[in-house]
């Protein structure tokens, strides 16, 4: 077993390719797809990673998409809207979205931080896009 540290690793997989890779968030670049919102994304040939920070009380619109997805909240606490439901999810929390699921959330009082997991590929988030999405604040 190798003991190399991340840094020594091949970080130059791209996206497509079948090679391992091994990276570290603080290495990925982050996106700011719109106010209050940072985007970092680890993408693989199938399946992708998107780390999100949201601000307090930042709203993503209840939506749907035809890619599967999980989500785990690693900071914070999040008023989930799912499928007309509505749920309390904090750290620790781990969340399933089958295709087609209607879904949204709004963050509540601290920062969130959500580990998102895509698959297939978001290519709206790859393209810089993520259409029918419009991002407020909650009152």
């Amino acid at each position: 077993m190798s003991t190399t540290s991340p840094n020594e690793c091949d970080q130059t997989g791209a996206r497509g390719n079948a090679i391992a890779q091994h990276l570290n968030w603080s290495n990925i670049p982050v996106e700011h797809p719109f106010t209050g919102i940072e985007r970092q994304m680890f993408v693989g040939n199938q399946i992708m990673i998107c780390r999100f920070r949201f601000a307090p009380f930042l709203v993503t619109p209840q939506h749907d998409h035809p890619h599967e997805q999980m989500t785990i909240v690693e900071q914070g606490k999040v008023r989930f809207f799912i499928e007309g439901k509505e749920q309390i999810a904090c750290a620790g929390d781990v969340l399933h979205f089958p295709s087609n699921c209607w879904h949204g959330a709004t963050m509540m009082d601290e920062e969130v931080v959500l580990l998102d997991i895509f698959t297939p590929l978001r290519e709206d988030f790859l393209n810089g896009k993520n259409p029918g999405q419009r991002v407020t604040r909650a009152e």
